[in-house]
């Protein structure tokens, strides 16, 4: 078995890796935020780098990335979220616009997630 795998490997190893897709970088994104206690439902506009408060937890955006020539398409952002009063993150990852189920905030009060990138 193990020689099969290693043969395996070696029919792949010369092939190239799939190409990435090119991106650019957003000045910022609009995220949504939910209260899951009370329905409340909030569209938050950040700039990379800056946070803002949704009841008991900080959002911050570190970048928004979305697919090169489409703004309006995919967007992936990278976000720490914070509960008051915690110093670790309750979420610190890339989340994605088209799969939010993907890399999703686990909190029993909160959802947060990403609708777009900014571009000015």
């Amino acid at each position: 078995m193990k020689q099969a795998l290693a043969a395996c490997f070696c029919l792949f190893a010369g092939l190239p890796l799939a190409a990435q897709e090119a991106v650019n970088e957003g000045t910022g994104a609009v995220l949504r935020g939910l209260d899951k206690l009370n329905a409340k439902v909030t569209d938050m506009t950040l700039t990379n780098g800056a946070s803002q408060s949704l009841g008991l937890i900080e959002v911050t955006l570190t970048e928004c990335r979305y697919p090169r020539g489409n703004p309006s398409g995919d967007a992936y952002a990278f976000l720490t979220i914070r509960e008051a009063g915690v110093a670790e993150p309750v979420f610190r990852g890339w989340m994605i616009a088209s799969s939010p189920a993907l890399n999703p905030l686990n909190h029993p009060r909160y959802d947060v997630w990403v609708m777009r990138c900014t571009t000015s």
